[in-house]
């Protein structure tokens, strides 16, 4: 069994293997820290399941996910992330992910995680999964965003977090102009005219979650 786990922080890169290790020892565990390490790895050996983080230097992880399903479409993939936004969930597993749970949870629910969606089925955290469900089944966005791409989706969220368009375009490997072009897009579509309205939109639709103290 081959597992390749994408994180770009030290500390939980070395836990997850560490804790990996312990429930799946016949396991070879792989840790890189970026998207573009990952298709290198997976191009030297396809693993049987990828653990991917979404917040990642260079390219994200839903556009490693992407890219490694276009390239390996049968490719397990979960997402193990520190967001637990339901627009971000909903777009992870719209680029193909067969799982998603949070840095949160409980080495038991890793391991169930994994050992599902290492057979091939679907698991999403139990608190994420309950309010995927209360959203609607049907719902898959707030309507105001029913009308953005994946690509706009992602390039708006980069842009709600604070990220200049130069290092978006340098994460998603497109160019500054595509940036600008999907802004304005964006703002179109999003019925908005400043970067500070589309920060307010994305706190109202769920994309943005502010950290009350």
């Amino acid at each position: 069994m081959n597992l390749l786990l994408v994180d770009d922080h030290p500390m939980v890169r070395h836990g997850c293997a560490c804790l990996l290790g312990e429930m799946l020892p016949q396991a070879e565990i792989r840790a890189v820290e970026s998207g573009e390490d990952a298709l290198v790895a997976a191009q030297q050996r396809v693993p049987d399941l990828v653990l991917l983080d979404i917040g990642l230097p260079g390219i994200s992880g839903i556009e490693t996910a992407r890219r490694l399903l276009q390239r390996w479409p049968l490719l397990r993939i979960l997402f193990l992330s520190m967001h637990d936004e339901l627009p971000l969930v909903r777009q992870a597993l719209a680029a193909g992910a067969l799982g998603y749970i949070t840095k949160t949870a409980s080495p038991e629910v890793l391991c169930d995680a994994v050992g599902r969606c290492l057979k091939g089925h679907r698991y999403i955290e139990q608190e994420l999964a309950t309010q995927l469900a209360c959203a609607g089944s049907d719902e898959r966005l707030d309507p105001r965003l029913r009308d953005v791409t994946q690509r706009e989706f992602e390039i708006f969220v980069m842009l709600a977090r604070g990220v200049a368009p130069r290092l978006i375009a340098e994460n998603l490997c497109i160019s500054s102009k595509t940036v600008s072009n999907n802004l304005t897009v964006l703002k179109q579509k999003l019925n908005v005219s400043s970067l500070t309205e589309l920060v307010h939109l994305a706190i109202d639709t769920g994309v943005l979650r502010v950290q009350r103290a």
